[in-house]
């Protein structure tokens, strides 16, 4: 699976889907307690550094964006998706969207007091993880905080279908916390908390704050 390949299907996918996907993921956060807490945690702790700009890398339809300039954080999004950010912009006109990919973050360097990655970095091969992680230590501010949520298990599936039965192609990557750990301390980051959701679920998810 080369690089542009699997870019090009998830932009592709996500461009088809946005539409369908924004409507199932707009209360999302509202009926998750763990994610406003964790959210709300983020929020706090970005404040009590000094406050600045947020990225929310991979923002899709632009919700958590949103949920966080409510935290009165001065948040912003980028996906790879421009029909994801069109939605985004329709849904949120006062805040700001852009397109853009993780791989290759057009975001000055030490330009953000704090960025997040809500389930965005499963599309990512491992292959790339460390060139993602070099880009948002990068664009952090020193003692800048990252905070990641992603799928948690140990296999890789492709995606053909979803979000009201549309036609996809997206790979979707579950790892282990330790893994994923593993990978921020490579690439300079101090781990700083881990929460594993829904342990006894099909599919759980996990939280990993870090610190550049």
């Amino acid at each position: 699976m080369s690089d542009q390949s699997w870019l090009a299907d998830t932009r592709t996918s996500f461009d088809t889907v946005a539409v369908s996907y924004a409507g199932q993921m707009r209360d999302a956060v509202a009926v998750e307690p763990y994610l406003r807490g964790s959210l709300a945690l983020f929020a706090e702790m970005v404040h009590d550094a000094g406050g600045g700009p947020v990225a929310d890398v991979g923002c899709g339809p632009g919700h958590v964006t949103a949920h966080l300039s409510k935290l009165g954080v001065d948040a912003f999004g980028i996906d790879l998706s421009p029909a994801m950010v069109d939605v985004a912009r329709r849904d949120h006109p006062g805040l700001r969207f852009e397109v853009g990919s993780m791989t290759d973050l057009d975001i000055a360097d030490a330009s953000v007091a704090g960025l997040l990655a809500f389930w965005s970095l499963v599309h990512v091969p491992d292959e790339a993880v460390s060139t993602v992680f070099g880009h948002f230590r990068r664009a952090l501010r020193p003692g800048g905080l990252l905070l990641l949520g992603f799928h948690v298990g140990d296999v890789s599936r492709l995606k053909t279908q979803g979000y009201g039965g549309h036609p996809m192609k997206v790979y979707v990557h579950r790892r282990q916390p330790g893994q994923v750990a593993a990978w921020l301390r490579d690439a300079g980051f101090t781990v700083e908390a881990q929460m594993l959701l829904y342990p006894d679920q099909s599919t759980p998810g996990a939280l990993l704050f870090a610190r550049r």
